[in-house]
């Protein structure tokens, strides 16, 4: 019960498992503890999805955005180790420096209470109802509200304060003011209540610990292996074809992209008509464009604080932050502390892209834009660290045909589908009973939390139907 190759795999599971974001490792190592059969087939060379990391030049890089919510803890408690919990430290520093404010926060409900009152104005009464309305939200509820909606309520005409309060959000899943203000809620209340927290080690050593924890408790996990056909037989999943070899399986969990998931994986002719048409109003979301720098051995950089959101654009606008005449990043600076030992230090700037601005290009004008991105990146830190350039030896940028390479998500989609892909994800299994999805929709805007949670409630909801 290890890491396999596919040739060794057995010819039956009892669920396979297709994807090795946090979504199918959760779900994998439910299912397993509780004595299902499990084989996890990742179609890249190691594990985590958008949650993962690559080597160069002697420095790690963390591919997925600087935090996560503090519900990790309670999560990676219950559902894998106490190590893995116990690996969770909150960072110190999250910074804001746009044309309208330029402030330092904690990212908790307390902190975010007092900015709002002294900075901008806020009465503390508006500010409380604000926090209490958001508490109220659940994902299930039906609502009409939007965001627009939800900011010109608390606090009509305030750009400035619907920057503090969204643009984090925009930067990392691409919400808009037109979003459902529930998908808002869910992040907001779990993301930017009680601080921002990392894991210790780097990401590198949570997938290894993950890793070891599901081959302990008896998962089969194949690496380069890909699916490539949902088998059906009279309406009920009876296997898949992976890397060309049929696997018979009672449970087939995907988590892919909703839409390669329906259309790729299975057929739409399996479907009913009714549930097909209702995929019409299921929109991508948003990819995303990174630029990775490693610094030199023997060099340093100052602590300019662990997650620094910077924008040039006058207002909050979140259009503007997907354009690719970009005005916005968001920088995760890694220092030695979170690989103790390492020495290294490392910087991702992270900026939301639509994959139509990069993925017609031809090759010399793919490669001279990648180029330009790498180049403005650079200048702009240079802002915060003075000299960034001459301590760089290592610069390479992800655009949204990198994600979709890596991820097999339409368009390089990092967040998978928006809310509306969230109803037809948990119906699947009505459609055709034995097949599941856990991949990215709405729900896991809260990131890495909402990924492994979402992952939690599809096993459960597996494990329910093989009891009945």
């Amino acid at each position: 019960m290890s890491k396999i190759r596919m040739e060794d795999a057995k010819s039956s599971y009892d669920v396979l498992v297709a994807g090795g974001g946090l979504g199918g490792l959760s779900a994998a190592k439910v299912l397993a503890r509780n004595g299902l059969k499990v084989l996890l087939v990742e179609q890249h060379f190691q594990l985590g999805g958008l949650a993962t990391y690559f080597r160069r030049k002697g420095h790690i890089f963390d591919v997925a955005l600087h935090g996560f919510p503090a519900g990790m803890i309670k999560t990676f408690r219950k559902y894998w180790t106490k190590e893995l919990a116990d690996r969770i430290v909150q960072v110190k520093s999250i910074r804001f420096d746009n044309p309208q404010f330029s402030l330092e926060t904690t990212f908790t409900k307390e902190d975010f209470t007092k900015i709002l009152v002294e900075r901008f104005g806020i009465a503390k009464e508006t500010a409380d109802a604000f926090y209490a309305e958001l508490d109220s939200m659940n994902y299930y509820d039906s609502t009409s509200l939007d965001n627009r909606g939800l900011f010109e309520k608390f606090f009509p005409g305030r750009n400035d304060v619907v920057r503090l309060l969204m643009e984090p959000i925009t930067y990392a899943n691409g919400s808009t003011l037109d979003e459902p203000a529930i998908s808002y809620g869910i992040v907001f209340s779990n993301f930017m209540s009680k601080g921002v927290f990392t894991f210790l080690g780097g990401t590198d050593e949570m997938l290894r610990l993950m890793q070891d924890d599901l081959c302990a408790n008896g998962v089969d996990i194949v690496l380069g292996g890909r699916l490539e056909k949902a088998l059906i037989s009279g309406k009920r999943l009876e296997g898949c074809v992976v890397s060309g070899k049929k696997i018979s399986c009672k449970a087939l969990l995907s988590n892919g992209n909703l839409l390669n998931t329906i259309q790729d994986w299975v057929g739409e002719e399996y479907f009913s008509p009714e549930f097909i048409a209702s995929l019409s109003k299921v929109r991508l979301n948003n990819s995303s464009c990174q630029v990775y720098m490693g610094i030199r051995k023997g060099k340093s950089i100052p602590f300019i604080g662990d997650l620094l959101f910077t924008s040039v654009h006058p207002t909050f606008e979140p259009g503007e932050i997907l354009s690719d005449k970009v005005s916005s990043r968001t920088y995760s600076v890694y220092y030695p502390e979170i690989r103790p030992g390492s020495g290294d230090h490392t910087v991702v700037a992270s900026m939301n892209a639509k994959y139509e601005d990069w993925g017609n290009l031809g090759e010399a004008a793919y490669r001279e834009k990648k180029r330009r991105l790498i180049e403005l990146t650079i200048g702009n830190l240079s802002k915060y660290i003075p000299g960034i350039a001459d301590k760089i030896d290592y610069a390479e940028a992800a655009t949204p045909k990198t994600f979709e390479r890596y991820t097999l998500h339409r368009g390089g989609s990092s967040f998978g589908t928006k809310f509306d892909g969230l109803e037809p994800s948990m119906k699947l299994s009505e459609q055709i009973p034995g097949l599941y999805h856990a991949g990215s929709v709405g729900i896991i805007m809260s990131g890495w939390l909402g990924a492994a949670n979402y992952g939690v409630i599809c096993a459960n909801k597996i494990l329910k139907d093989f009891t009945c």
